[in-house]
């Protein structure tokens, strides 16, 4: 059975959105982390956009992508040297601005809400895990308990949890990783261009608009969500 009743007036059921650099402003550190772990395993360090383009793929598979040149037999040893990059730097990494009272006014037009992320299971729960974002989503999905982006396995599984038609969940990222997995999924989408992707590579994926700002994209999600 499924677990909602569409609202005739609602156009979109369930909306996930990505995590990082979506709804956490943390393009800038994951960069910084992706580098300093090439760094210490001795690989071709990547430049900003280069490191910056793997955000939203699931660990290993982004490392790997960043870090040509890194043998695969130090591949742990790079996963294990970006977690502890991260670490030190997580309690610096904040909403966006607005993300919450964004959050807060999709939650009162009684749309599901959900997190489609290549970050850890552990990860994203100790995040949710924060007082502030506590019974904001109702369901989440993560690379390591699923296939990575772009696969589209993440959405499909959201859609059938919920009962979810794909043209009713609405996918929300900054990456180009995102936006295929909807387009993969047969599902809308929408983008942010204060992420981590240049948006003018979201073009050809086909979203229904590109948000420059969180204020901006409430507002569209408000009149045409």
């Amino acid at each position: 059975m499924s677990r909602l009743t569409a609202a005739p007036t609602r156009q979109f059921d369930l909306i996930a959105f990505d995590w990082d650099g979506t709804l956490f402003d943390s393009t800038a550190i994951i960069t910084r982390c992706i580098q300093e772990a090439v760094r210490d395993v001795g690989g071709t360090v990547p430049n900003d956009t280069d490191a910056s383009y793997v955000i939203g793929m699931g660990l290993m598979a982004a490392l790997a992508h960043a870090a040509p040149d890194v043998p695969k037999d130090k591949y742990p040893l790079l996963g294990e040297r970006y977690k502890h990059h991260y670490t030190l730097h997580q309690h610096d990494i904040s909403l966006f601005e607005g993300v919450l009272p964004l959050l807060h006014a999709l939650k009162s037009r009684q749309h599901f809400l959900a997190v489609a992320t290549g970050k850890s299971r552990r990860g994203l729960d100790e995040t949710l895990a924060r007082e502030e974002l506590q019974g904001l989503f109702n369901a989440s999905r993560t690379a390591d308990e699923t296939a990575g982006k772009p696969h589209p396995l993440m959405l499909q599984e959201l859609m059938a949890e919920f009962g979810v038609a794909p043209e009713r969940l609405l996918m929300i990222g900054d990456t180009t990783h995102d936006l295929q997995m909807a387009l993969n999924a047969g599902c809308p989408s929408v983008g942010v261009s204060y992420g981590a992707h240049d948006h003018a590579a979201f073009v050809a994926l086909q979203p229904r608009f590109v948000a420059h700002s969180v204020a901006e994209l409430q507002q569209w999600l408000l009149t045409h969500g």
